[in-house]
């Protein structure tokens, strides 16, 4: 027995020194020693990168595994090797794999960070990046068009990985389809969290995109399942599918401003998928349907808001014999087994309907084909509040046949349709936004053609025995867990991060303002002492910051920097909130600015309670730059060449310069031109669209030197309220033209001697396609 045990034990020793000197493991430091050893890589083969900093390393990972012996590049220990700087990675060959690399603190060399292709000839087929985050990974301009991950081939798949932060045009994720190589690919995108995409201010900022245009009758067959979208903010299109029969199974859409759409190509399949909204943000959508055939079932909606494109459930017009990159007809498609609630007005038909737009679109554009041969079967809607319009027509839903739907809408009267029948039910809460009815509702299920196919219901339940209308077959499960974050991502990588407590760092006169700003963590307070400061070059606000006194006629921010150079410069990941300070300049000079270039992520600027004056600008927005929020309350702005410019943007592309432009309750005096200049050109409903907000202030001799004779311009800006304000002898043709067709509106606004407030019903935008 003694000598057995020996003998074991002997064994186990050289098969651990045999693992410390496997001749398929090799460890690699430098991207010289990683490129030496991609070289001569055999199936089987793994490679090791030391834990650190991998600076400008561009991976080219070329070889032949198999499937029981792929070739592996992983990470020393994931989480602990950082690829930054102008760094990317291209797969060539079979069975590859990229495992626990976390990208942050650079952009792409190329049109992408990841790609499943090095050259037209050398395409990755079956290889996999798994375990991996790419955070902030972001090209120095928001025009700089990258893919962060970027599929050819077949068979290959992104899993389990966290990404988040994208901020410069360009899908996230897209899948090509040029090239027979490419086509059936059946690529698998599971089990990712895509955490927040800020918005882009402009088109072409969606999260996941599968094929174009061009492609858009080719088969895909990609699979997108089991992954958390969560606040993927970027554009209307979370998810634009462009290809035929794809399939999105089992995914979160957690407080997202937008939808899963079925943009171009056919056949998908949306079905298990859970859509949350907050129940106020009128920007957070569902599903929209275009193109033919697909099926969505099994869906559960909750909470959501959105109107329009952003509906619960958007089935678009279509425009007759559509060019191949706008909209086809909706035909063919079954909507079944989906439950709905609190959603206002859920169901929406024929949205995008445009033909009072008829004088101002080409005849191209026009979407009056109405959808047909769709049925909608087997839904349940609930609302807490009654709905006066649960569906609405914005044109008619003649084609579309409604059977077996159940609505409990509180006894609030709506128009009748047939095969939506009202019937008194409660809802129970099984987790938190996820509310199911309490029983099982009366109806039997409507039994449509294939669909027996519907075999389970969302959470994997069997049809087959005591179907029921709805969602959820069962009124008694667990809490299927939807926002356990541990379940989507990679293990090794939390993105709970406890903020610290901000500190208030005082700062009197005599100091360097500058080092107090340096010296400041995000989110601290710097509280400046009585007394005049001269500021004699830029501060530079690259964290988030408050900047305020306690009384702002006694501290005075002198500006004597250079000509055209702002008081605060505010640069990415700048967000300044002040309070309570006086600014004066030379009449030469900007308040605030952002950088004239490499602005290659967000700031944001609040500014309260102070008297600005004496400048060139007051604000000036630079091309390319973009702030979710800039705020304007309780201030004044006087005698200054020039106000709130934000018009960089003149490409016409869509793209704008905020999100949100608040002016409240200020003060404009002797401003005299570009008083506030918002400015979004080019015809796209691919965003918000922007949002100007003018109320309780006064202009008073502002506009004197304004060439376009518009005092407060807000040209193709989509939503505009001016309201409760006060203009007196503003030398200008028009205080505001408005965009009738769009959400523009203006009330209660006092004008004497200042031009007057127009609406032009439709505006003459330039068509970006």
């Amino acid at each position: 027995m003694t000598r057995l045990v020996t003998w074991l034990c002997f064994l186990f020793i050289i098969g651990a020194c045999g693992d410390k000197t496997n001749p398929n493991f090799k460890t690699v430091s430098t991207p010289e020693e990683l490129e030496e050893a991609l070289k001569n890589v055999q199936a089987g083969d793994n490679i090791v990168l030391a834990n650190g900093i991998w600076k400008d390393v561009q991976i080219k990972f070329i070889g032949e595994g198999t499937e029981d012996k792929p070739i592996t590049i992983k990470a020393e220990t994931p989480g602990k090797v950082f690829i930054e700087g102008v760094s990317g990675l291209k797969f060539g060959g079979k069975y590859l794999v990229v495992d626990g690399l976390h990208f942050r603190n650079g952009h792409s060399p190329s049109d992408a960070v990841i790609e499943f292709k090095v050259d037209e000839n050398t395409i990755g087929n079956y290889c996999t990046i798994t375990n991996c985050v790419i955070e902030d990974f972001n090209k120095m301009h928001r025009d700089d068009t990258d893919l962060w991950v970027l599929f050819w081939g077949r068979h290959n798949t992104l899993s389990n990985s966290y990404i988040a932060g994208k901020t410069n045009r360009g899908p996230t994720i897209r899948v090509d389809l040029e090239g027979n190589e490419s086509i059936n690919n059946y690529h698998k995108i599971i089990n990712n969290h895509f955490g927040p995409r800020p918005p882009k201010g402009g088109a072409s900022g969606e999260t996941i995109q599968i094929g174009n245009s061009f492609s858009s009758m080719s088969p895909s067959y990609t699979m997108v399942a089991n992954n958390l979208f969560e606040e993927c903010n970027g554009e209307v299109e979370i998810i634009s599918s462009k290809t035929n029969f794809n399939e999105f199974r089992n995914n979160v859409f957690y407080k997202s401003e937008g939808s899963l759409v079925t943009r171009h190509g056919n056949y998908c399949t949306i079905d298990g998928n859970y859509f949350i909204g907050d129940g106020k943000n009128e920007n957070i959508g569902g599903i929209r349907i275009i193109n033919t055939g697909h099926w969505v079932t099994n869906n559960y909606f909750y909470n959501i808001k959105g109107k329009n494109f952003r509906s619960a459930l958007a089935v678009m017009n279509g425009i007759p014999k559509s060019p191949q990159n706008r909209y086809n007809q909706v035909t063919d498609v079954v909507v079944a087994y989906n439950t709905y609630i609190n959603c206002d007005s859920p169901w929406q038909f024929g949205v995008g309907q445009n033909l009072s737009q008829e004088d101002v679109l080409p005849s191209s554009e026009i979407r009056s084909a109405r959808p047909i041969r769709t049925i909608i079967a087997n839904n349940v809607i609930y609302n807490e509040k009654g709905d006066t319009s649960p569906i609405v027509e914005h044109d008619k839903a003649d084609g579309v046949t409604f059977k077996s739907n159940a609505i409990n809408n509180q006894g609030i009267n709506f128009q009748t349709y047939d095969g939506l029948e009202a019937v008194s039910f409660e809802v129970k809460e099984i987790a938190e936004n996820i509310l199911i009815p309490s029983s099982k509702i009366a109806i039997e299920p409507y039994k449509g053609f294939e669909f027996e196919k519907i075999s389970k219901d969302l959470i994997g339940n069997s049809r087959a025995k005591n179907n029921s209308i709805g969602a959820f077959v069962s009124t008694d499960f667990k809490d299927p867990k939807i926002l356990d974050r541990s379940k989507y991502g990679p293990s090794w990588y939390s993105i709970k991060a406890e903020a610290p407590e901000p500190k208030t760092i005082a700062v009197g006169k005599a100091e360097n303002l500058q080092s107090k700003i340096n010296e400041a963590n995000n989110g601290d307070i710097l509280l400046l002492e009585e007394g005049n400061y001269d500021i004699p070059k830029s501060l530079i606000i690259n964290k988030r910051l408050t900047i305020q006194s306690l009384d702002k006629s006694k501290v005075v921010l002198n500006y004597s920097g250079a000509e055209n150079s702002p008081l605060f410069q505010l640069q990415p990941k700048g967000f300044l909130n002040l309070k309570n300070v006086t600014l004066k300049g030379n009449n030469t000079q900007y308040a605030f600015a952002s950088l004239k270039e490499n602005m290659f992520t967000h700031f944001g600027l609040t500014v309260a309670d102070c008297d600005i004056s004496d400048f060139n600008y007051v604000l000036k927005v630079h091309k390319e730059s973009f702030a979710e929020r800039i705020t304007f309350e309780n201030t004044s702005i006087s005698n200054c060449e020039n106000g709130l410019e934000l018009s960089e943007e003149t490409n016409d592309l869509g793209d704008y310069n905020t999100e949100y432009l608040t002016i409240n309750n200020c003060r404009f005096n002797n401003v005299k031109s570009n008083v506030i200049d918002y400015y979004r050109g080019g015809y796209d409903e691919s965003t918000i669209g922007g949002n100007l907000l003018v109320t309780n202030s006064t202009f008073t001799n502002c506009g004197a030197q304004e060439k376009s004779g518009i005092l407060i311009n807000s040209h193709g800006i989509v939503n505009v309220d001016i309201s409760n304000n006060t203009f007196n002898n503003n030398p200008v043709k028009l205080v505001a033209l408005l965009w009738g067709a769009k959400n523009n509106s203006h009330k209660n606004n006092e004008i004497n001697n200042s031009g007057e407030i127009r609406i032009e019903e439709n505006l003459e935008m330039k068509l970006m396609y």
